[in-house]
């Protein structure tokens, strides 16, 4: 397997140029960070990634983790790696200075993410989890809450779940039968059993905070009855100080395609007492709500993780490319064989990787820039335009992520050819890895669902209307921008008309009929997104262009920025014209055939 390298360059000329840290350092929050301090960290933590948990990745794969006694066992130098995280407080970062955070800005805490799933994705779960559980207590916790949990949270010494999911309920959350009863003392009593719980049990720290979806007696049935309730696996004293286990126990761990090491668990609450001792958050039947507070950072996240899985499955087939020897290529003396980079195919294949890779990380920084100007900006109007554009782009970028994802790790394993499909080379691993992406956090399907059922209609389709503004200013500018831009500008301009095309008859069919617009919700939703991260690399493409006039010290990285936007203009980008066709075909075809039939 090939060493990670985080992508400094890359990452650098976002922050610079497509979303820049300088409109985020404006900001009264984080006045007192500058863009050395960014460089600083993002170098320090980079290394940190390629030189201690980057090596961890294909041992994770390889060892899992299993039930040993009442606890997991890990893979061998997982909780070494995931200690050096925590005691140089790199999950800190990008929380508040309240609980011991660094005071940075989302996007610097997303760009680490990149690192974190790029170095180890099964291991990045620990963190990454514990971040979402952070952000409930957070907003929806109270007081004594907050101080008995978040510091230890915040600094890594403990680490969250989130508990949703139950055998029977699936994705049907509003199905979960989990209990939770008044105990008398303002406590309650938590019993039933959750499923796929990530890091649900582990050794890396001296306690776990499971978030727990329950029911109190006499809720309302579905999702209007379900609360949220803090448990922790050892009770905590007034004093901090940690006391008796509580009554939640690992039951198993499941045995998956990917993502091996991190321990996916199936945990049983109350089966040796009355009730684990849980504490509600907040209000009694609010649980759903609370999660959806944290649903929009699990979203980014889960893209992350695809953008994370995508650049180290190109930084892997690129190395290969550059060593592996087969054949001559075109115009090639005979004599020593050529490296298969040097073969089109080949080269067309790490340019789709590359330009893929681009384009999400583009889109994921975009969102994390949003969600830090909706929480900090000081015009109001601008942090609604702000979340707004959020509430628009997480559906598309959970699934846009995630399903490329599949296809550049997928290109990866075929870059190598036949030892791709060796598991000692690592390429499989990848692939293997980025499936659960597109399955967990609500599925594509459910993203695409919730695209036109939700976010098209906001602001009776205000949302969009604006979002698609920006994006025909950008085509206008690019269009005056000299024949560098020209297939930018055109190809961006003609994949615009086809979202509004497909827009225009979504619209139309679904208020007649909603099976219609969910018939053709997939399908718009891969248009969607592919038309936003064409705007993003086209946004690039002009960045790119300025730097190279400007014949600074980074004309090299901007040259390489301007082709891999290009390549996308010209060779993905237009994949959204065969899916109007999709996107209209609506429901018929799917009705046509009965189940048996099917």
């Amino acid at each position: 397997m090939s060493e990670y390298t985080p992508p400094l360059n890359d990452i650098a000329f976002l922050l610079d140029h497509v979303t820049p840290m300088a409109g985020l350092t404006a900001l009264d929050a984080y006045k007192g960070i500058d863009r050395d301090s960014v460089d600083g960290v993002l170098e320090e933590f980079g290394r940190l990634m390629s030189e201690v948990w980057a090596p961890t990745n294909a041992v994770g794969d390889h060892e899992g983790s299993h039930v040993e006694g009442d606890g997991v066992r890990t893979a061998t130098g997982h909780g070494e790696a995931y200690r050096a995280y925590q005691e140089a407080g790199w999950g800190a970062v990008p929380f508040e200075e309240a609980y011991g955070g660094g005071g940075f800005p989302w996007m610097v805490g997303i760009v680490m993410q990149e690192m974190l799933n790029s170095a180890n994705m099964a291991l990045a779960m620990a963190p990454l989890l514990t971040q979402g559980a952070i952000d409930a207590i957070l907003h929806h916790g109270s007081e004594q809450q907050k101080e008995t949990y978040l510091l230890k949270m915040v600094s890594g010494e403990w680490t969250g779940t989130m508990n949703l999911t139950e055998p029977d309920a699936g994705s049907d959350v509003g199905a979960l039968r989990t209990k939770a009863v008044p105990a008398g003392d303002g406590s309650y009593l938590i019993s039933g059993q959750k499923i796929f719980i990530t890091f649900g049990d582990h050794s890396f720290t001296d306690n776990i905070v499971h978030l727990v979806l329950a029911r109190t007696p006499d809720a309302p049935a579905g999702t209007k009855g379900i609360s949220l309730f803090i448990v922790p696996k050892f009770m905590v004293g007034d004093d901090g100080s940690l006391g008796a286990r509580n009554d939640v126990h690992v039951v198993s761990v499941e045995h998956k395609m990917g993502i091996r090491a991190s321990p996916t668990c199936v945990l049983a609450y109350g089966d040796n007492s009355d009730g684990a001792v849980g504490y509600l958050i907040g209000e009694e039947n609010a649980g759903m709500r609370y999660m959806f507070t944290m649903m929009n950072n699990a979203r980014l996240g889960v893209g992350v993780e695809g953008l994370g899985l995508a650049e180290r499955s190109f930084q892997q087939a690129l190395a290969y490319a550059k060593e592996r020897k087969q054949g001559y290529a075109p115009g090639a003396a005979r004599g020593e064989k050529s490296a298969i980079i040097e073969h089109p195919d080949v080269r067309r294949q790490l340019l789709t990787m590359k330009a893929y890779t681009e384009s999400m990380r583009a889109l994921c920084y975009k969102v994390a820039e949003q969600i830090d100007v909706a929480r900090h900006a000081a015009d109001d109007a601008e942090r609604t335009a702000a979340q707004e554009m959020v509430d628009l782009l997480i559906p598309l970028t959970k699934s846009y992520c995630t399903d490329v994802a599949e296809t550049v790790t997928s290109i990866g394993i075929q870059v190598h050819g036949g030892m791709g499909y060796i598991e000692e080379t690592g390429a499989a691993q990848h692939y293997r890895d980025a499936k659960i992406t597109q399955i967990y956090e609500g599925t594509n399907g459910i993203q695409a669902m919730d695209l036109v059922g939700r976010k098209l209609p906001m602001r009776a389709g205000g949302v969009y209307q604006d979002q698609l503004a920006r994006m025909r200013t950008t085509a206008a500018e690019l269009s005056s921008g000299g024949e560098r831009l020209a297939s930018v500008a055109s190809e961006l301009t003609a994949a615009l008309d086809a979202l509004e095309d497909a827009t225009n008859w979504i619209l139309g069919e679904g208020l007649a009929d909603p099976v219609q617009a969910l018939s053709a919700a997939t399908p718009y939703q891969r248009l969607f997104a592919t038309t936003v991260a064409g705007w993003l690399m086209a946004i690039q493409a002009a960045a790119a262009v300025k730097v190279i006039d400007a014949g600074d010290g980074s004309s090299a990285v901007a040259e390489a920025k301007l082709v891999s936007a290009r390549f996308f203009a010209r060779h993905l980008l237009p994949q959204v014209h065969g899916l109007v066709a999709p996107v209209k075909a609506g429901k018929e075809d799917l009705y046509a055939l009965t189940a048996d039939q099917i």
